[in-house]
């Protein structure tokens, strides 16, 4: 497995993770501390706003769990990867696809979701 592809999972371990301290601990090792998310419905900047943002999508979708449903792609510094939110009965709640650029470091300064599938052709 590819440094990039644990940072991915890292990532996507934050939002599964229930304890402060630990959900700290990873965001710290997937993040930098300007790290910044964007999606449709939310954003947030630096460790504690990712963490924050975390506790309101677990108190939403209690017991969901986010998982990788693809390959990690990586150039330039850029990184793209889908996944999909889990309900604890199995039902998949949301899915999409998140862009994010890495620092020197190998952590994620940045990193835009997308919600869904990609919108048909006009």
């Amino acid at each position: 497995m590819s440094d990039v592809t644990n940072t991915v999972d890292t990532y996507l371990a934050m939002w599964n993770e229930t304890d402060p301290t630990k959900r700290a601990q990873t965001i710290r090792s997937a993040w930098t501390d300007d790290g910044h998310y964007v999606d449709p419905l939310m954003e947030s900047k630096g460790h504690d706003g990712l963490s924050a943002m975390v506790d309101g999508v677990q108190a939403q979708f209690p017991g969901a769990r986010f998982r990788r449903t693809s390959g990690v792609d990586m150039h330039h510094g850029l990184v793209r990867f889908a996944w999909e939110l889990v309900g604890d009965d199995g039902t998949v709640v949301a899915g999409g696809i998140d862009i994010g650029v890495l620092a020197d470091d190998g952590r994620f300064s940045r990193i835009a979701g997308f919600l869904g599938d990609l919108p048909a052709a006009a």
